[in-house]
C-alpha cells in the first residue's frame, strides 16, 4: 500500500468501468480480443491490488445488457474468456479468500459459462474475505424495472400495501441486495459517463474518470484512485461543518 494512503478511509466498495480494452488493441494493430486477453491481466492485478488497500467489495462490469450488440465473434470470445478466467482463478479466489458474486441476467449466459460461474461462487460462498462482484449482462436500468416488476407482484399478489415501498425496501430487490452501495466508483479509458452501470446504488459514490486504457491499469492506479477518493468530503446533503 502507498505511504499516501489512509488506511483509515479506504472506501468499503469499489466499482469499475472496465473500458478501453478494444481501444487498447487497436492502437497497437491488433484484433481486439487481444485488448481483452491482457484486460484480464488488469483485472487479476486489481483484485490483488483491493485486498491489500482493505477493500472489502470490488464490483466489475465486465458484461453489459448492451454488449450483446457487438459482433457475434467478439461476444464468443469474451464469453470464451470469462469462463477460462473463472476455470483458472477458482484455485487462487480460495487460497486467497476471495469470495465470488454476480449480478445481471445471468440467465442470457450461454450454459457452459453459467455453470462455471455458479460452481465458482458455490465453491467460494464460504470465504471471508474481499467480495469480487462481476456485472454480467448487467443494465442498471433493466436492474430497475426487473425490481419494480417483483415489487409490484407482492403487491399485486397482496403481500404488500404500496405505501410500505421504500427507498431501503426498493433497494432489497435489486440484483445487489446485502451488498453495501458503492464509494468510489472508476472509470477507466477516458470516457465521463456511467453507461447504465449502478444507475440506483450509486447515487452518492464518489466519480473518478482516468484516461488510461483498462490494459494499462494496475495497483497504483487503483490507489491512486482510492487517494483522490480519501481527499473527498462526503455531506450527503449535510453542510460541509456539520460533517467536520
Amino acid at each position: 500500500m502507498s505511504a499516501a494512503t489512509d488506511n483509515a478511509n479506504v472506501p468499503a466498495h469499489v466499482a469499475i468501468i472496465m473500458d478501453g480494452n478494444g481501444r487498447w488493441a487497436q492502437q497497437r494493430g491488433l484484433p481486439r480480443t487481444v485488448g481483452h486477453k491482457v484486460g484480464v491481466e488488469s483485472v487479476q492485478a486489481v483484485v490483488r491490488a483491493a485486498q491489500d488497500l482493505g477493500v472489502r467489495i470490488l464490483t466489475l462490469y465486465a458484461f453489459s445488457t448492451e454488449n450483446w450488440r457487438r459482433p457475434p465473434l467478439e461476444v464468443q470470445a469474451l464469453m470464451g474468456l470469462l469462463k477460462s478466467f473463472l476455470e483458472s482463478e477458482l484455485t487462487a479466489m480460495v487460497s486467497n479468500n476471495v469470495s465470488l458474486r454476480s449480478i445481471g441476467r445471468k440467465e442470457q449466459l450461454p450454459g457452459p459459462v453459467r455453470e462455471v460461474l455458479e460452481r465458482v461462487i458455490a465453491e467460494t460462498a464460504g470465504n471471508t474475505g474481499i467480495i469480487l462482484n462481476l456485472a454480467l449482462s448487467y443494465g442498471g436500468r433493466t436492474e430497475i424495472v426487473d425490481a419494480a416488476l417483483a415489487v409490484a407482484g407482492r403487491c399485486r399478489a397482496g403481500e404488500l400495501a404500496p405505501e410500505a415501498i421504500t427507498e431501503t425496501f426498493f433497494a432489497d430487490h435489486l440484483y445487489t441486495r446485502g451488498l453495501a452501495d458503492p464509494d468510489l466508483l472508476i472509470r477507466t479509458g477516458g470516457e465521463r459517463r456511467l453507461s447504465n452501470f449502478l444507475l440506483w446504488q450509486a447515487s452518492y459514490a464518489e466519480l473518478y474518470f482516468i484516461d488510461t486504457l483498462w490494459p494499462d491499469f494496475r495497483a497504483e492506479d487503483l490507489a491512486t484512485a482510492v487517494r483522490y477518493y480519501q481527499g473527498r468530503q462526503r455531506r450527503f446533503g449535510k453542510t460541509g461543518e456539520q460533517v467536520r
